[in-house]
């Protein structure tokens, strides 16, 4: 059979896009053909970008062109995805930004006892630092520790008229502003709640609050990848996410699926790096020695298998946990270690969303679509 446009069409009659019912030439996926000598080119328009489906539409249609025409021609498949325009939900909810906070930084771990809330509280003071004006929502609704690390635990907000409106002023230490569930319930109390009462309550912290003006607003997410976290980001525009780790491989397994949240399709919030906590240990008496207790550069080697940017480590120093415990953040002390660190670790952090903000749109707080999951909002 010699090679022609209409032999190409007709073979191609015989097969279908996967999911689509009508074969490709009647549901007007392949746009042109075109052929030259023993050259095949096929033009094919798909409305999805999953890349299993985009291979399996190229396999087939050189398959099908060397069984039913040529088995020597040389084809070639060209994919343009144009996906189709969704139609507007008015009863769909969409997250708004917060007027006059510049970045949202979204810090998360998706294990528990990584020290994620003391990395927050660290990177806050050393933002502060900087110069930069900030502010810290606790959504650990179950575990709030930010309060006790920054010695507030006690401390109660107070109602401020904002626009003729009443709104929570976040306390402030450090000169950091935060919010925290922990201020409204008592030291020994347990919060018990389902799901759609936590997330009504971190729409309170986050909306009914006098926030004022912000160059970064840190959120302390909790553990896991699960409903307060899809919450979070349905009500705001995160900037981005920072993930915490040790080097540790059970802690960097759960890490993988906190970055595989952020990067999934319906939710897109770039990941501006990981953070590897608890690095190494180095004793007072020993300062030229490191020991890697749990494990070396394992945040590192999994940056670099996910593509993500490393910002740096923070080694296992005791006055980290004594200066968390009594609340006030290591990284005010001056001129040592851990200040160094954290210094490192907020300056790579400022220039990812630097960069971030340069080249990349504005990220649009998500939409919850079903119970079972969630659709990007898209401009």
């Amino acid at each position: 059979m010699s090679i022609s446009k209409q032999n190409i069409l007709q073979a191609l009659e015989t097969i279908t896009v996967s999911g689509e019912g009508r074969n490709m030439v009647a549901s007007g996926a392949v746009q042109n053909v075109v052929t030259f000598a023993d050259e095949v080119i096929v033009d094919l328009k798909l409305s999805t970008p999953a890349l299993h489906i985009k291979k399996r539409a190229e396999a087939d249609i050189i398959k099908t062109i060397h069984e039913k025409v040529d088995t020597t021609a040389k084809v070639k498949v060209n994919i343009k995805v144009e996906a189709p325009a969704k139609p507007q939900n008015p009863n769909l909810i969409k997250g708004k930004p917060i007027p006059g906070i510049q970045n949202i930084i979204a810090v998360a771990s998706g294990k528990g006892g990584v020290g994620k809330s003391t990395v927050t509280s660290n990177l806050a003071v050393t933002l502060s630092k900087m110069g930069f004006k900030v502010g810290i929502l606790d959504a650990d609704i179950y575990g709030p520790s930010i309060p006790i690390m920054f010695d507030v635990a006690m401390e109660k907000p107070l109602s401020v008229n904002v626009g003729g409106k009443s709104k929570m002023k976040p306390i402030e230490n450090y000169g950091i502003k935060i919010l925290s569930i922990g201020f409204f319930t008592q030291p020994d109390q347990a919060v018990i709640w389902r799901g759609p009462m936590a997330a009504k309550a971190l729409n309170q912290l986050i909306f009914d609050a006098a926030w004022d003006q912000l160059d970064f607003m840190l959120i302390d997410l909790p553990p896991g990848t699960g409903d307060i976290h899809l919450s979070i980001m349905q009500s705001l525009p995160i900037t981005g996410a920072v993930v915490v780790s040790t080097p540790q491989t059970v802690a960097l397994s759960d890490a993988r699926k906190g970055v595989a949240m952020f990067r999934q399709e319906n939710i897109d919030v770039p990941v501006l790096g990981i953070i590897e906590n608890m690095a190494y240990f180095t004793p007072a008496e020993l300062p030229e020695n490191k020991y890697y207790i749990f494990g070396k550069e394992g945040a590192k080697h999994l940056a670099g298998d996910l593509d993500v940017p490393f910002l740096g480590e923070v080694p296992l120093v005791q006055s980290i946990r004594e200066a968390g415990d009594v609340g006030r953040p290591a990284a005010l002390q001056t001129a040592t270690q851990t200040e160094e660190a954290f210094e490192t670790i907020t300056r790579n952090v400022v220039e990812e969303t630097v960069r971030r903000n340069e080249n990349l749109p504005p990220t649009e707080a998500i939409k919850i679509t079903t119970m079972a999951g969630c659709s990007a909002v898209k401009k």
